[in-house]
């Protein structure tokens, strides 16, 4: 089966193949792949409002199963934020290393440091929409630790861990991370879905 994945992004679609890589017969492709260029709207006020937007954008334009996420950092210290904004928190172009350096500059005294990343899942197959959500807990690290992983990684510590997101080698990440809980629920639904 061929699932449309709503993202441009590299990184999630390498990462989310390295999650997927045992299910036979399944080929995720990203809208470059496709040779889709739209500029997918994410208008939402929430992750889950921009993950549902983008499956339904691709669903009504193309007609093709398809899946889109979206993924923030949540952080207590600044109210949640960035959140729904998290890609582009320092503004526009998105740049990770400005949005991250914005979060260490509004995090420098703060004391509360939880946090948590989160990603909603929006699966759109025949018309059906159907939702999984993702969230690991963590800290938001005083400086940057790692060279590894994208965006946030480097100053997210997840709980019961020494290391960040940017240390942790990337088979492990990709088992605890809030994409690889969301994911592992969307298979479960793939798997039920291929054996009807």
């Amino acid at each position: 089966m061929q699932l449309l994945f709503a993202t441009q992004n590299a990184n999630k679609v390498k990462e989310v193949n390295e999650i997927i890589a045992d299910i036979p017969n399944l080929k995720v492709v990203s809208l470059s792949e496709m040779g889709i260029t739209d500029d997918i709207p994410e208008t939402q006020d929430t992750i889950r409002g921009n993950a549902i937007q983008k499956a339904e954008y691709l669903w009504e334009k193309f007609g093709k199963n398809c899946f889109a996420e979206d993924s923030g950092l949540e952080i207590d210290g600044l109210n949640g934020a960035p959140g729904v904004y998290s890609a582009r928190y320092a503004g526009e172009p998105k740049n990770d290393k400005r949005n991250l350096e914005k979060v260490l500059t509004e995090m420098k005294l703060k004391r509360k440091r939880t946090a948590r990343f989160r990603t909603v899942i929006a699966y759109i197959r025949d018309g059906e929409l159907k939702c999984f959500e993702g969230v690991c807990e963590g800290t938001i690290r005083k400086e940057p630790v790692g060279t590894g992983g994208f965006g946030y990684d480097p100053i997210f510590q997840p709980k019961d861990f020494d290391k960040t997101f940017g240390e942790l080698p990337s088979e492990l990440k990709n088992k605890i991370s809030h994409r690889a809980k969301a994911m592992d629920l969307f298979i479960i639904e793939l798997k039920i879905k291929d054996k009807n």
